[in-house]
């Protein structure tokens, strides 16, 4: 287990943080934690360690949201999930992660910026957002970069978002589906973890501290998005996406240059 204070100084928030989004607060939060104990600790270890607890959240959302979902979203988008999972684990000595993390938040921030252009032009013209159906080859293509970057970075929630956001989902259904979509992914991203050697007796001994935490703030975030009206959750799931964007850039280009 970890002793240093210090680490725990920054895991706690980092765990809250990503309990909160775990509750439906988006992704942008989860993408602060492994970035936050990595000032402790090295990011590949910080990864290894909040795995386990991603999986206590995943149960925890899993209850808080039960009763909501769409399957056709899940049956799209989970086959290519595991395709990405696949290639990630058959990447991982090879990938360069600030590089995904780069590509990822760009493709993100045009997402958002899309997003801002065609709201101004309704507003405009006094037309109301349209949802889109749903189009299964894209959907399959954004679940295998969610499930690819997801399993390299813990940074799927960009490209979940970029085909599901527009569906304009009920803001229940919404959360409830995506909680189901990652707790798939993070399910099976244990068995390429083990593999690749990342859940020893330290890791896993300071996963189990940390746990407590994990129902406490995923319960907190779903109980303030259950109360969220569509047109203050659209907004604000397009504002954590740009958020997401900015920092995933940021990371990609802190490694990158020189």
């Amino acid at each position: 287990m970890m002793t240093d204070l210090f680490f725990y100084a920054t895991a706690i928030p980092a765990v809250i943080l990503v309990g909160l989004s775990k509750g439906g607060f988006g992704g942008a939060m989860a993408l602060l934690g492994v970035p936050l104990m990595a000032l402790a600790i090295s990011p590949v270890q910080a990864a290894a360690i909040l795995l386990p607890i991603l999986i206590v959240m995943d149960i925890v959302s899993l209850w808080s949201w039960r009763s909501h979902r769409d399957k056709t979203t899940l049956m799209i988008m989970v086959p290519g999930a595991l395709a990405g999972i696949a290639i990630g684990w058959a990447t991982a000595a090879w990938v360069t992660v600030p590089m995904i993390r780069l590509i990822v938040g760009a493709v993100a921030l045009w997402f958002v910026w899309r997003y801002v252009v065609q709201t101004l032009i309704a507003s405009r013209s006094g037309a109301k957002p349209v949802a889109r159906g749903h189009r299964p080859a894209q959907g399959m293509l954004w679940g295998a970069l969610a499930g690819f970057t997801s399993f390299v970075s813990h940074a799927g929630g960009p490209p979940y978002q970029i085909y599901t956001l527009p569906l304009r989902q009920d803001p229940k259904t919404y959360t409830g589906t995506s909680v189901r979509f990652f707790a798939i992914i993070n399910a099976i991203k244990l068995v390429p973890y083990f593999a690749l050697g990342q859940f020893d007796a330290t890791n896993l001994s300071t996963s189990l501290v940390l746990a407590p935490l994990a129902p406490v703030a995923t319960l907190a975030g779903a109980y303030i998005v259950k109360r969220m009206k569509p047109d203050i959750f659209y907004p604000f799931m397009y504002a954590m996406v740009l958020l997401a964007a900015l920092k995933l850039i940021w990371d990609g280009l802190l490694h990158l240059l020189p």
